[in-house]
Parts: C-alpha cells; sequence; structure tokens
C-alpha cells in the first residue's frame, strides 16, 4: 500500500508541475505587448497599497467612499465598477491608497470578466482586502481563494525556505526530512521544468506545491484581511463567531459598525514603521513622518526624504528612537543601519 501511495504522489507532483506550468503561460505569456497581463493604469502612491476585491455587489464601493471620501459610483446592483478606483486613507501621517477593483466573477482566473486586469493589480498590493457578504454562505470565501490562488497570490502564506539557482553544475540539497512530498518528486518536477543543472537547498518540511511556487517565481505572498459587510442583516451569534475567526473583520459599511476598527487593523497588517526627521539644532518633525515598511534602512529613509540623500550621504544620527543604543544621547550610524518604529533620525550629506 505504501508504495502504490508514493507512486501516486509522484505522478500528482509531475502532473501539478505541468499544470501550474501551463497555466503560467496562459496568464503570463513571454510577450508582453499584449493586453491579456496588463493591470489597470492606476500610479502606485502614498506609503502602501491595499487592494479591496470581491464579487459583485458586496459594498466594495461603499467602503471606499466612507474610508477615504472618495466619491465612488455605487447602487444596489452587480457590476457598478468596471474600472480601478483609487482613494487615500490618511492614517497617522501615513497616506494609504485604497483601491476598489471591479468585482470578480467565476473563471476570473482564466480571464473571464477583467479578471486577469484585476488579478494583475493585485498582486502589486501591500495587503488585499477580500470582501465578503455576511448574509451568504462560505462559498463566496472559498471560490475568491480559488481564484487568487489559481493565478499565484498566496494569501497570508510565508515564501517557503528554499534557495534555488541556475548553475552549469549542482545539485540537490536539503537540511530537513521532507515528509510531505520526496527527493525523486522533486528532481522529476526540475527535470520536467529542463532544469537539470541547479543548486536547491530545502530548510524546511515543503509540499510538492510549494517547492513548485518557487520554481515558477512569480508567486506574491501577500498578507490579507476577510473583510465581511452587511453585519446588521445577521445574528449577534453569527456576528461573534466570525469577528473570533482569524484574519476577519466584520463590518457594516450602511450603518459605519466597525470602519474605524477596519483601518486601524489595516495599519496593523501593513507592518509600516514611522520615522520623524531632525534638522541640526531643531525639535523633531512629528507632523510629517517618513512611512516605511519594516526592515527599512537609512538608505530608505533618505530616498523616502529625497532620491539625491543616499548619494551624497556622509553620515546620520538616530536619536532617542528604539534603534539608538545610546538614548538619549545620538547614535552615528550608516546607509545599512536598520530603523525601527519612532526613531528620530538626522541626515548629513557630503
Amino acid at each position: 500500500m505504501g508504495i502504490v501511495e508514493k507512486a501516486t504522489e509522484y505522478h500528482l507532483g509531475l502532473l501539478k508541475a505541468k499544470l501550474a506550468r501551463y497555466r503560467a503561460q496562459l496568464l503570463e505569456p513571454a510577450s508582453k505587448s499584449g493586453p491579456a497581463g496588463v493591470g489597470f493604469d492606476v500610479q502606485k502612491s502614498g506609503d502602501a497599497r491595499v487592494a479591496l476585491i470581491g464579487f459583485p455587489s458586496v459594498g466594495k464601493s461603499t467602503l471606499l467612499s466612507k474610508a477615504t471620501h472618495t466619491a465612488s459610483e455605487t447602487a444596489a446592483y452587480e457590476f457598478t465598477t468596471l474600472t480601478a478606483i483609487p482613494g487615500v486613507i490618511e492614517y497617522q501621517g501615513a497616506r494609504i491608497q485604497l483601491l476598489d477593483l471591479p468585482g470578480i466573477v467565476e473563471g476570473a482566473s482564466q480571464g473571464r470578466g477583467r479578471g486577469r486586469q484585476v488579478v494583475a493589480t493585485a498582486k502589486t498590493a501591500d495587503l488585499i482586502l477580500v470582501m465578503l457578504d455576511a448574509t451568504k454562505s462560505e462559498e463566496q470565501r472559498r471560490l475568491l481563494e480559488l481564484e487568487l490562488d489559481a493565478v499565484g497570490i498566496r494569501l497570508n502564506k510565508r515564501k517557503p525556505d528554499v534557495v534555488f539557482k541556475r548553475r552549469t553544475t549542482g545539485g540537490l540539497n536539503t537540511t530537513v526530512k521532507l515528509t510531505k512530498t520526496d527527493e525523486k518528486t522533486i528532481r522529476t518536477i526540475l527535470a520536467s521544468y529542463k532544469l537539470h543543472n541547479c543548486d536547491v537547498m530545502i530548510r524546511e518540511d515543503i509540499t510538492t506545491d510549494e517547492f513548485i511556487d518557487v520554481l515558477i517565481g512569480t508567486r506574491k505572498y501577500i498578507p490579507c484581511l476577510y473583510v465581511y459587510n452587511k453585519i446588521d442583516a445577521i445574528s449577534l451569534e453569527q456576528v461573534d463567531k466570525l469577528a473570533r475567526t482569524e484574519n476577519t473583520v466584520v463590518i457594516s459599511c450602511e450603518m459605519d459598525l466597525n470602519l474605524d476598527y477596519l483601518i486601524d487593523r489595516i495599519w496593523d497588517n501593513l507592518g509600516l514603521v514611522k520615522i520623524y526627521t531632525k534638522k541640526r539644532g531643531a525639535r523633531p518633525d512629528l507632523s510629517d513622518p517618513v512611512c516605511l515598511r519594516k526592515g527599512a534602512t537609512i538608505e530608505d529613509v533618505c530616498i523616502g526624504i529625497h532620491k539625491s540623500l543616499a548619494a551624497n550621504f556622509r553620515y546620520g544620527l538616530v536619536w532617542w528612537g528604539r534603534s539608538s543604543k545610546f538614548s538619549p544621547h545620538a547614535q552615528k550610524v550608516s546607509l545599512n543601519h536598520q530603523v525601527q518604529d519612532e526613531d528620530v533620525v538626522s541626515i548629513f550629506t557630503k
């Protein structure tokens, strides 16, 4: 029985690899001149981008209007939004672009409706809000997850800890025991992609699907919040059950319920840090922070202020922020110094 299961898993892995390759060719053709994979012409702006995705008529346009004070066409029928509509959430000194994408229909991953454009734009987001109708079944969530997964968007997942490099010679190196796949399956998948010479370092117990994702290389790992709208139309017991679900926020756009909490959760999931600047002999400017992603460096701060600063950088000072080792005295730092939330920074140029 064990041998039969191993053989089945092996052939299934090979089939998955071929299917993933064909799907990638369909959705992301080698020629970029065609319209198939082109997103909506909305310039990315602000400190982060949040994409609103959902089936038609779930209240995305209403949420955009109330969260950003952006005029967006709304109506109680499907397909109100035919293009991407941007708005801006101003929160704690940050400007967060909220993008209302047209309603997804089943088959979007195969290009139905404006599916490919929606997906291409969603891949540029720092956070996805999957908007759902609290009065409908959980099937809506499952279908949306399937559509996004089919086009390579991995929600609330991290990239597998696998290092893959093409080589003139090479081999396969694993540092953990593989229980969800095996070395034979991995080698066969590599061969199916015509990868006979490469260096693969597998540092966690991955599945066949996760290994294929690494090979494809175009997968996007994006945090996601599931936003259930219309909670005023369901029972308190149902609201409580939904609210306790991981990565979920319950709201009512119609009655303005929980919208402030949703924006708080958006901020938390984006993982932005606020960096304050200070000129020589002056107090820090706490009214206009530079907002960056966690893990940002002094070089990122320079670029956030003005592109020329990094090229002419001499040294920086971090004052009483969390990353300063000598608080409250300033610490002299280089371009690669990693900043933390609420650091106060002075930049000195040549």
